[in-house]
């Protein structure tokens, strides 16, 4: 009988030739660097020109192709036309800029490719190592756990999540909210971030069980109207479980009374969320903190360390009180995920138990080398600087009499408009030439029913002269389109 053939040797994805990987690894390493070095000297943003989409429309290569063929690509059809958050003109919405160091982290943590579900692995510390420093830094007790998750948005479903589990228990995991006997109900202002409404929907509790509740004239969520509502809930036989917190709008930046926020949770026994994807790290600034007072007294806090942490895209961060009420909320053991004492399987802290991923990047080390290299000293500084301009900006647009300022400038938006006739589509049209001529990047949003151009200032690089610019090229602008129309 003949014996069956070996297998063949396998196809290695391995470079064949180390030597010119690397040459061509630091070529691209360069580009790359090049592109963060001089991000500030071409225009914001490049419209992607139709040729370029049509080669991403292209069937799957079978074939292999040198990858200087492929960097050739990224340089001509990609790094041009991104979306130019790194470019201190760029003040449209709430996004960091990255930096260098992150950048490198980025790179260090492809390498090691690590799965941070869980096992005993280092990079499982250095996560628990941002742990330490965010209960630090928002003052919270030794049993508070957190961990990374794409941003805010999944981080803000995860303490309606645990919410849920502390205001029922964690047999709605099996039952299901449609055996609850008294619907639950939530609390926040009408100017919190969508993603509040859709965890609600995601959590199977509907989203009109969410109560909008107006805001002050200052932006911030009306306590009085809180407590009326929760108080009518109750009455109707509703089981009130969760109020959440806004630090940070995403319209004008305001902060919610998070003291007043925290009394009331207290005393209606009611789990306290925060989402702070805008400003929960402005606790590293002294002149930012006290406007976040009461933050400490959360439940849960959602955060971005891709916003004013300056770290490269997504490195978003929930962190809870109570890091038991996680695990009730998310553990579920399987066979596949024996823990055992000794060898690989072994470590006694699982992300995979406190957050709803099994398969997680390793987010937390360009974290930690942009912390660790930079220091929360500078971070803090620049976070103050980015208020420093906002207020600067805003008093450039109150020393025009062409502009109107549209809400007050509590953090680093700044929202306002030009005056010109039909205000709305003047402002619309405003910010699309700014866009298409590369110049700035603002958005649009809406304050009191009037259309208005929004500045958030999150940039480390952004300065003075930035803030100059826009205001001098919202003012050519409706004059270019006011000579268009004459």
């Amino acid at each position: 009988m003949t014996p069956p053939a070996p297998p063949e040797q396998g196809v290695s994805l391995d470079p064949q030739d180390w030597n010119a990987f690397r040459a061509q690894a630091r070529r691209m390493l360069e580009d790359a660097l090049d592109h963060v070095e001089q991000v500030a000297s071409g225009p914001v943003w490049r419209a992607p020109p139709a040729e370029a989409r049509a080669r991403f429309e292209q069937a799957s290569p079978a074939a292999p192709a040198e990858l200087a063929e492929t960097h050739q690509r990224l340089l001509t059809d990609l790094l041009p036309y991104s979306s130019g958050n790194g470019h201190p003109a760029f003040m449209g919405w709430v996004q960091g800029a990255g930096t260098p160091v992150g950048m490198m982290g980025e790179l260090m943590a492809a390498a090691m490719n690590a799965n941070l579900g869980g096992r005993d692995h280092m990079p499982i510390a250095v996560e628990r190592q941002i742990g330490l420093w965010a209960r630090e830094w928002f003052r919270f007790p030794e049993t508070s756990e957190g961990l990374f998750v794409t941003g805010a948005s999944m981080a803000n479903f995860m303490g309606v999540l645990a919410a849920r589990t502390r205001a029922v228990g964690a047999d709605v995991r099996r039952s299901g909210v449609a055996e609850l006997k008294r619907p639950l109900t939530a609390y926040v202002a009408r100017t919190a971030h969508g993603c509040i409404a859709r965890a609600m929907d995601m959590a199977g509790l509907g989203s009109t069980a969410l109560r909008l509740i107006e805001t002050d004239q200052h932006h911030r969520i009306n306590l009085a109207q809180l407590r009326e509502a929760i108080a009518a809930d109750r009455a109707a036989g509703m089981q009130p479980f969760l109020v959440v917190g806004t630090a940070g709008t995403v319209d004008v930046g305001a902060v919610d009374v998070l003291e007043g926020l925290a009394d009331i949770a207290l005393r209606e026994d009611l789990w306290l969320h925060i989402d702070g994807a805008l400003a929960a790290l402005g606790v590293l600034s002294p002149a930012v903190a006290p406007l976040l007072a009461g933050i400490e007294r959360a439940d849960s806090i959602a955060f971005d360390f891709h916003k004013w942490g300056q770290v490269p895209y997504d490195a978003g961060y929930f962190l809870a009180r109570d890091g038991e009420r996680l695990r009730d909320t998310f553990a579920s053991p399987a066979a596949y995920l024996r823990r055992d004492g000794r060898g690989l399987a072994g470590g006694d802290f699982w992300p995979c138990d406190y957050g709803p991923d099994l398969s997680r990047g390793f987010r937390a080390l360009k974290t930690w080398l942009t912390f660790t290299t930079l220091g929360t000293d500078a971070i803090g500084a620049a976070i103050a600087r980015t208020c420093e301009l906002a207020r600067m900006l805003a008093r450039e647009v109150e020393a025009r009499p062409e502009l109107e300022l549209l809400a007050p400038v509590a953090l680093n938006i700044v929202c306002f408009r030009h005056l010109g006739a039909d205000a709305d589509t003047l402002n619309a049209e405003i910010v699309a030439e700014l866009h298409e001529s590369g110049r700035a990047a603002p958005s649009l949003t809406t304050i009191g029913g009037k259309i208005a151009i929004r500045a958030a200032i999150v940039n480390h690089r952004t300065g003075p002269a930035d803030i100059l610019n826009l205001v001098e090229g919202v003012l050519d602008t409706a004059r270019g389109l006011a000579r268009r129309v004459a």
